[in-house]
This record gives C-alpha cells, structure tokens and sequence, in this order.
C-alpha cells in the first residue's frame, strides 16, 4: 500500500457513496487510476465492501454485549455456524487466553439480552458464558490511524 492508495481509503472512509470519477477529480489522478487502485485493493482483500454505517441503537438496539464463550474443543465452527443463526450477533473472534471466542451483540433491552444469552447459551457445543455490558463507546471502530500512518 503506498500513499495513494492510502488516500483513496481515506477518501473513502470519510465519504463512502463517492464514484470513481469525483474520487479522481479530488485525489488529482485519472479515473482509471482509482478504478485500477481500487480493483486492486479488492483483489488483495484489503477493501472488502461498501457497507452502510449504521447506528445500531437509532435502529432500536441500544444495548451491546461482549460475550466471552467457552466451548467444546472441536466444536468451533459448529458453534460459529449457531451464533451467525441468532440476529443479535454482529462479531465473533476466535481467541486466545480465558475463553474461546469473543462475540459482539446486540438487545433491545437487558430482557432482550437475556433472551439473546439464552440462545447463545443454546448453542450446541457452547459449555460457558461471560458477559460484559458496554456502557459506551469511547473510541468506535476506526482505520483512519492505520490509513494515515502510511502517508
């Protein structure tokens, strides 16, 4: 990655629905350029979609939950495959140390996250949870120190 590339993704960060031809005009680098940095970065697994970003709570799930989950040795993907059943899940990391995997979720309220553990708890292979409450999110998500390190 070098500092176009770099640029582009910050461009692209900061204002996700611009096309190829304003990235272009604002980076000061033909059209065909970006299209072809940006064929690229995909190809290489760097730039993986366009998402949305959205606001989860706006949507109604105000509560996130970190979950820490033991489970079954060799029963990983199993229990991968359940948790991407149960719609709360947003992430699971395989990990190293106390637990297993590491999941992200979401409730609508702490009797939904009840709900949402018990399904997680249903799991088969799942032997043991912990859960961790997040009251709030001092730093989000981000890539831009990534991205600005390379210029």
């Amino acid at each position: 990655m070098d500092a176009l590339d770099a640029r582009l993704l910050l461009l692209l960060t900061d204002e996700p629905r611009l096309g190829v031809l304003e990235c272009s005009r604002r980076l000061g680098v033909a059209r065909g350029t970006v299209q072809a940095r940006l064929d690229r970065l995909v190809a290489r697994g760097v730039l993986t979609g366009f998402p949305p970003a959205l606001d989860l709570a706006a949507m109604g799930y105000g509560l996130t939950a970190f979950a820490v989950l033991e489970i079954e040795q060799g029963r990983r993907q199993q229990v991968s495959d359940g948790l991407a059943a149960i719609n709360e899940v947003c992430e699971v990391h395989a990990t190293t140390g106390q637990g297993d995997l590491f999941v992200r979720m979401v409730a609508r309220s702490n009797a939904d996250l009840q709900r949402v553990i018990d399904e997680v708890v249903d799991v088969p292979g799942v032997q043991r949870l912990s859960t961790s409450i997040a009251l709030s999110t001092p730093v989000p998500p981000r890539v831009r120190p990534l991205l600005e390190r390379v210029l």
